[in-house]
């Protein structure tokens, strides 16, 4: 307190000047419109900035909620559309078919420079994961889940030699293999298509559906390039990846509720 009134003291005619002028620019404020005005737009402008900074702040530190809530809502629009799709396709739109379960996750570990790359995601038999479920995002097809722990899982990339998925032109039903030759993590391979297939470069490449494991219509990539081996006549096509393997964080699981009973049927 004492070091309070000694600062007064030893300020005394410095802080009278500022209360004699604080209240002369409070006078010249309410006695002349024209600068009551600038000053009610200087302090709207003032409160204005620092409201808009705290909300700012605000919706930084809630974003990861948010893209949380958003997260949710892709999954289960993208449930709703391949089932719609599935059920249009097998003549059942009066009452929705809905043989596939979304559910999300995060990449944990992603591998993509060696010849058999495997990422490793946060759910596991925990959350009624299991073997073979496929794995996307909202880009295009990651991999297939490989081996699962109660908390995680690894999935068998698309960019892994050991990978091989049915796909198709989209423009067509032609199909043929994707597969990766371990050279650029940005381009895998489409084998089998036959030669009078209309191979154009741009055209785009998608899951074909027959499998149990992806339904149809899953974004791969576009054809960049290709070849016909004339020997066998097959094309050999490049195809440009939509997803960025190389930068990979939220993904979506897919369980296919019918595929104990194909998987049952084809053993039999």
């Amino acid at each position: 307190m004492q070091q309070i009134i000694n600062f007064i003291i030893r300020n005394k005619n410095f802080l009278l000047f500022l209360l004699l002028f604080s209240i002369s620019i409070l006078f010249t404020i309410q006695s002349h419109s024209y600068h009551k005005s600038k000053f009610i737009n200087s302090a709207n402008f003032l409160t204005g900035s620092i409201y808009n900074s705290a909300n700012n702040i605000s919706i930084y530190l809630n974003l990861r909620s948010q893209n949380k809530l958003l997260f949710e809502e892709n999954k289960r629009l993208k449930s709703l559309l391949y089932n719609l799709e599935s059920s249009i396709k097998t003549n059942h739109s009066d009452s929705l078919n809905v043989p596939y379960y979304f559910s999300n996750a995060q990449v944990i570990k992603n591998n993509y420079s060696a010849p058999d790359n495997v990422l490793l995601i946060n759910k596991g038999t925990n959350d009624s994961i299991k073997q073979d479920f496929g794995v996307i995002t909202t880009e295009g097809i990651v991999g297939i889940i490989n081996e699962i722990s109660g908390n995680y899982a690894t999935v068998i990339s698309i960019l892994n030699t050991t990978s091989s998925i049915s796909a198709q032109l989209k423009k067509t039903n032609h199909i043929g293999s994707l597969t990766w030759n371990a050279k650029d993590p940005a381009f895998v391979q489409l084998t089998d298509i036959p030669k009078i297939a209309p191979v154009v470069i741009g055209d785009t490449i998608i899951t074909s559906g027959r499998s149990s494991i992806f339904p149809k219509n899953i974004p791969i990539g576009t054809i960049a390039y290709f070849n016909l081996d004339a020997a066998e006549n097959y094309y050999e096509i490049n195809v440009k990846l939509f997803n960025d393997m190389t930068n990979l964080e939220h993904v979506y699981i897919i369980e296919n509720i019918n595929k104990p009973e194909i998987t049952n049927l084809l053993n039999e």
